[in-house]
């Protein structure tokens, strides 16, 4: 039988004004593998309450095998996933891509990379997330008359990105319904401009720029309030000179910079305010109601581990975050 993996990229959306538009590839990848059998559905890797007819992935490979007029046979899902779920990270973008790309390549690669973009978008609903799975790198999209048009803008080779991932999920639903049903002309017209002078401070590697531009007026202030220590953890970063942005709907926050020790600084102002961080190094630092340090390796960010090992943590509600340096490049390839 055949078989192929697909390995995505995680993703981050918006980046301050660019709601729904903005999008960049991140160096954090969920493999996804795909084994065609003769019958039945066997879903592994990931969560019981996933391993049904309505997982993501499998969602995604019968859409594409049905603009096919194909049949969908036997299949086997295996979910390596590095992608933390529901972090404002694009894992369920990352399935559906991996679920597209997986029946694309085992049926002839038919359809092209935008045909799987059209179809994944009509599931997702905005391609800000999907656009960079798909094509890699910095890109901005639409949709116009249903669907999804995108172009990819150059990304200065200098810039890093610091992501603080924290312990407690956000819905894409429920940071939706933070959002006003209306905005007036001078907050569409501040997003509008800060939004284009983002992808140009991007493209030169222009940080003072970036910082100046990154702000936004239709999401981030509403979806901050879901959001516990938002303020005081962006205000320790703007100490650092970074750009600072919500990862998607949150609750990740995303450090943008070309200082090479950034990591090193934010750790330290992180320590000093008893916040916990992970570095690229995959070391977590770890404080208890007693003050004590604990050291712990993990190959990639595993809550639920971390939550075995210290059911019991001090301090504030990104009491166990993540702090990962990612590089923005690579879209989805065969593995």
């Amino acid at each position: 039988m055949k078989r192929v993996t697909i390995r995505v990229p995680a993703t981050t959306a918006n980046l301050g004004p660019g709601f729904d538009a903005f999008g960049c590839a991140l160096s954090l990848y969920t493999d996804v593998t795909f084994e065609e059998t003769e019958w039945g559905l066997e879903i592994t890797g990931c969560d019981e309450a996933f391993t049904g007819p309505d997982n993501l992935a499998y969602v995604s490979y019968c859409a594409v095998l049905a603009s096919m007029n194909e049949e969908v046979r036997g299949l086997k899902i295996h979910i390596d996933a590095q992608i933390p779920i529901c972090r404002g990270l694009g894992s369920s973008a990352a399935l559906l891509v991996a679920g597209a790309m997986g029946a694309n390549v085992l049926r002839g690669n038919k359809l092209s990379t935008q045909g799987l973009l059209n179809i994944t978008n009509a599931m997702e609903g905005h391609p800000d997330n999907l656009a960079p799975a798909f094509y890699g790198g910095l890109t901005a999209s639409m949709v116009d008359n249903g669907l999804p048009v995108t172009v990819n803008f150059p990304l200065h080779p200098d810039w890093e990105f610091l992501a603080l991932i924290p312990d407690f999920t956000l819905s894409t639903e429920k940071a939706r319904a933070a959002l006003p049903n209306e905005y007036s002309r001078a907050d569409a017209v501040y997003n509008i401009a800060h939004g284009a002078l983002v992808l140009k401070a991007l493209e030169l590697g222009d940080e003072k720029l970036l910082r100046t531009a990154m702000q936004d007026r239709i999401h981030q202030n509403y979806r901050k309030k879901l959001i516990p220590d938002y303020e005081k953890i962006e205000g320790l970063v703007r100490t650092t000179g970074a750009a600072f942005c919500l990862s998607g709907a949150g609750p990740t926050l995303l450090c943008i910079t070309q200082d090479e020790r950034l990591e090193e600084k934010l750790a330290k102002k992180l320590q000093l305010n008893s916040w916990f961080f992970r570095t690229e190094s995959l070391l977590i630092l770890l404080r208890l109601q007693e003050g004590r340090f604990y050291n712990f390796c993990f190959a990639a960010v595993d809550f639920m581990q971390c939550r075995k090992i210290l059911p019991h943590t001090k301090a504030s509600s990104y009491a166990l975050c993540a702090c990962v340096t990612f590089i923005p490049k690579r879209s989805a390839i065969i593995a």
